[in-house]
């Protein structure tokens, strides 16, 4: 009898033991998102301190691999989903609940070290005047001025036969590695002013479904599950540059758009490359241009600086040729998968306590305005 007893109540115990172990994981996680959002300079001292250990281990680790190892895990977790609700149909389904808590346990620990306390940070427009409303005059001489950059540069980059921009050092198949390569180096140069861009750098990576991520018209994901910052392969070349800056941002705990924006703006001007400064104007340009353009009649938007019609053919999402071929392989309506994205990105801003979602983009034009007239 003994011999049958024993191996049950230790089985017992480890059950209990797990048991622990995973409710203390729970609270313990719970506990950081409380600090995060009561106790005043918590997230300040995680972000400049704890988070850049993540990054320099298991954010190096993840840049061995070529291909987005985020991708791969957002794929096994469909496949799980589907696992599990087919395993509630089965003998089995006591223990895979019981696994799959475990695992939403470990999503939530993962997503609150690389993500939501990131959220509770001081804003970086701390310490200027942020009482300060910018006027009309104010708010167009700046467009007028970002317009005029972009009608420049269009014209100083250099282009191939086919007026497509070429980058310093790197055309035809290395382009994105050095562009890549570039992008790591212009956010690292911004380190002296900002302590937090420091250290190790991860590295850009394409995305395979890159005609999906289209489809939700969004130019790069930063992952918290592999600490990637990963950029739409199918995009227009211009928009790249500015996109990884952006998304390598969020891997320094920047992870307000607006924030990531603007340092994506700064990133890219201050590079020696003209095609990153170009693309770092074009970044911006319809934040700015849309800005004034609600905030003036039409007859004084038309009075302005016209944005050139070389700019206009290089500030788009994707080429007509690109958009076609997502279509042609697209296993889902754009539309419906725009709509779903949007309301996702809205919902998870809204949740971590962005109050205006998705529109909070927008607010980079603040900071632009800021940085232009001194504020900083």
């Amino acid at each position: 009898m003994k011999q049958f007893l024993i191996p049950i109540a230790y089985n017992v115990y480890m059950r209990k033991k797990h048991v622990s172990i995973f409710l203390m994981i729970f609270i313990f996680t719970v506990v950081l998102n409380a600090l995060s959002w009561v106790v005043p300079g918590f997230s300040d001292i995680y972000a400049l301190r704890i988070f850049p250990i993540i990054t320099g281990s298991f954010g190096r680790l993840t840049s061995v691999f070529p291909f987005s190892v985020g991708e791969i895990m957002i794929i096994a977790g469909l496949l799980w989903i589907a696992f599990f609700i087919i395993s509630m149909f089965t003998k089995i389904r006591r223990v895979i609940f019981i696994v799959t808590l475990r695992i939403l346990v470990i999503i939530f620990l993962v997503m609150t070290l690389n993500c939501f306390i990131n959220y509770h940070t001081t804003p970086l427009s701390a310490g200027t005047d942020q009482g300060r409303e910018y006027t009309i005059e104010e708010l167009s001489a700046y467009r007028d001025e970002v317009v005029n950059k972009c009608n420049e540069l269009s014209l100083l980059v250099k282009r191939d036969e086919n007026n497509e921009v070429i980058f310093a050092d790197g055309t035809g198949d290395d382009r994105d590695e050095v562009i890549e390569s570039k992008a790591r180096e212009a956010v690292s140069e911004l380190s002296s002013r900002y302590e937090r861009l420091s250290g190790f750098y991860v590295t850009p990576k394409p995305l395979f479904f890159s005609g999906f991520v289209s489809q939700q018209h969004m130019q790069g994901y930063y992952f918290p599950f592999s600490m990637e910052a990963n950029y739409n392969d199918v995009m227009h070349v211009l928009n790249k540059p500015f996109t990884m800056c952006h998304e390598l941002a969020h891997t320094k705990s920047y992870i307000f758009e607006d924030e990531a924006n603007f340092i994506g703006y700064l990133s890219c001007v201050s590079s020696d490359d003209i095609a990153f400064n170009y693309s770092g104007y074009l970044g911006i340009l319809n934040y700015v241009n849309n800005a004034f353009y609600e905030n003036v009649s039409k007859d004084e938007y038309l009075s302005h600086v016209a944005i050139s019609d070389q700019v206009k053919e290089d500030n788009v999402f994707l080429t007509k040729e690109s958009w076609e071929k997502v279509e042609d392989n697209a296993l889902f309506d754009t539309k419906t998968v725009k709509n779903a994205a949007e309301t996702f990105v809205d919902t998870t801003l809204k949740v971590n306590g962005v109050g205006d979602g998705k529109a909070s983009y927008n607010r980079v034009v603040e900071l632009l305005l800021d940085e232009y007239y001194g504020g900083f």
